[in-house]
């Protein structure tokens, strides 16, 4: 089962249920996806003009890897909008976006740990060679790809800094 259809799936089950939030989320997942297979549909018709209706809806799908990427996309949303919450001293909308965002973390791969991101930030700054600060964008141009998804990207680039102060 792909995770579209799982998401699909699993927004019946939370009707059925009677859970708001699981299916108000889902449902935003699910348009979010809606809206990136139009924008990649656009983009397939303007390169490739002469494809048919049937041709042009196969290779707007999102891949696995794509949906990850959405649903990537809406976690950040929700840890942003937690952090600004906290600052305005906003805890029942905070609370709200943390229980919003459990349930999209379900979706996404496991995220590492800060002990295996440090040995990866390690591994790469010793493999680019990097000897100071104005080295981060290589580092993390070799970083990013092995992290994608399974870290967030501010995460990341803070360790790196730091592993580049030192």
């Amino acid at each position: 089962m792909s995770l579209k259809e799982k998401i699909k799936q699993d927004i019946n089950l939370a009707l059925k249920g009677g859970k708001a939030t699981e299916v108000s989320v889902l449902r935003l997942v699910n348009a979010a996806v809606l809206n990136k297979e139009k924008e990649k549909r656009y983009k397939i018709s303007k390169e490739k003009p002469g494809l048919s209706e049937t041709e042009l809806q196969e290779k707007s799908q999102l891949t696995e890897e794509e949906m990850l990427e959405v649903i990537a996309g809406e976690a950040k949303k929700r840890r942003e909008s937690i952090v600004e919450f906290e600052k305005g001293g906003r805890n029942e909308l905070s609370l709200k976006e943390k229980s919003e965002l459990e349930i999209l973390k379900k979706y996404l791969p496991e995220q590492m740990s800060e002990e295996d991101l440090k040995k990866l930030v390690a591994e790469a700054v010793e493999k680019v060679g990097a000897k100071n600060p104005q080295d981060i964008g290589k580092v993390m141009q070799e970083l990013m790809p092995k992290v994608k998804g399974k870290a967030d990207g501010n995460l990341v680039s803070k360790i790196v800094k730091e592993s580049l102060a030192k």
